[in-house]
């Protein structure tokens, strides 16, 4: 998986070169970091301690969170060393790496959110036969299956990308190694990565996108059409609100950047929707599940609950 060029080493230019900015901006993004792996890891950690949440919606939601960690740990540690240090510089093999990972997770997070609008078109338009329909066999095997289509997707783009020539620079306009930066460099012939990432990559990020349109237009219809109701028609929708609005945050961003041709007037612009959708939408991920879901809002006061107990316990121990 090694090209044929001297070069040995990439530098990721990042997102400024102004050093004044730096350090607030170093803050800034490992506040954004550590909120995310907290906030996800928490999430996570009730889905599997709660026994009220090991239902098909919350498995799915625990894989949503993982993603989201490892997502996160991709580029922003990587991006805050970048910040006090003078070189920049990653690795052949550890970009080819980042560029792996970073697709990896990223293909697998769109096509879970489509399984996840699949569970709440499953939950709201056929309830009776939700339980059949989404058990455990099925669910386990769709979790399986888009994690090994994410890294097998990946894979073409890591060995793809590595086996072309770099010979213009090794100066990369991102704060991670992605695709379209990487191809502005190379020499020769690029086609066949270009229609990787705009026929492939377009396809995986549209696709789902518009399966997750569909699902949401049939429970909308089921809904008006079964509920008479305003009150049993607002609690059916804001069951579906929180996965609809982390559907719209991540998949804006990835389709905005995806689906155009790369030209290095856009780059600016692509660094804007690579920060949104790599680092931002982890961290809104979990606030949004937790603030709008009475089931995970109500695991998490047991939760703090029973750790207020356990500290009262203590202290009446201590003054015993």
């Amino acid at each position: 998986m090694l090209n044929q060029t001297s070069v040995t080493e990439f530098l990721l230019l990042g997102i400024t070169d102004i050093r004044a900015l730096q350090p607030y901006l170093f803050v800034l993004f490992l506040a954004i970091y550590a909120v995310s792996v907290v906030g996800n890891g928490a999430v996570l950690t009730l889905v599997i301690s709660d026994p009220r949440l090991h239902l098909p919606m919350y498995f799915f939601l625990g894989n949503l969170s993982c993603l989201d960690i490892c997502y996160s740990t991709v580029t922003l540690p990587k991006m805050l060393e970048n910040f006090f240090s003078t070189h920049k510089a990653i690795s052949f093999l550890g970009c080819i790496s980042q560029l792996h990972f970073f697709h990896f997770l990223g293909t697998t997070e769109s096509l879970l959110l489509a399984v996840m609008a699949f569970d709440r078109f499953v939950a709201i338009c056929r309830p009776l036969h939700y339980s059949v329909v989404m058990n455990y066999q099925l669910c386990t095997q769709m979790a399986v299956t888009i994690w090994t289509i994410g890294f097998f997707h990946a894979l073409l783009h890591s060995i793809m990308t590595s086996r072309l020539n770099f010979c213009r620079s090794n100066q990369i306009q991102h704060f991670f190694c992605d695709v379209k930066p990487l191809l502005e460099l190379a020499c020769g012939n690029t086609e066949l990565n270009q229609w990787l990432l705009n026929t492939v990559t377009g396809t995986i990020a549209t696709g789902p996108f518009f399966l997750t349109l569909v699902s949401y237009f049939y429970i909308i219809i089921s809904l008006f059409s079964k509920c008479h109701s305003c009150s049993v028609l607002h609690k059916a929708l804001s069951t579906c609100a929180s996965h609809f609005t982390v559907v719209i945050l991540f998949y804006v961003p990835v389709l905005y950047t995806y689906t155009r041709p790369a030209s290095r007037s856009a780059m600016q612009q692509d660094l804007v929707t690579a920060i949104m959708y790599s680092a931002v939408t982890p961290v809104l991920n979990p606030l949004i599940y937790t603030l709008r879901n009475k089931d995970v809002k109500g695991a998490l006061s047991t939760v703090l609950r029973r750790r207020g107990d356990l500290n009262k316990s203590r202290a009446l121990l201590r003054h015993k």
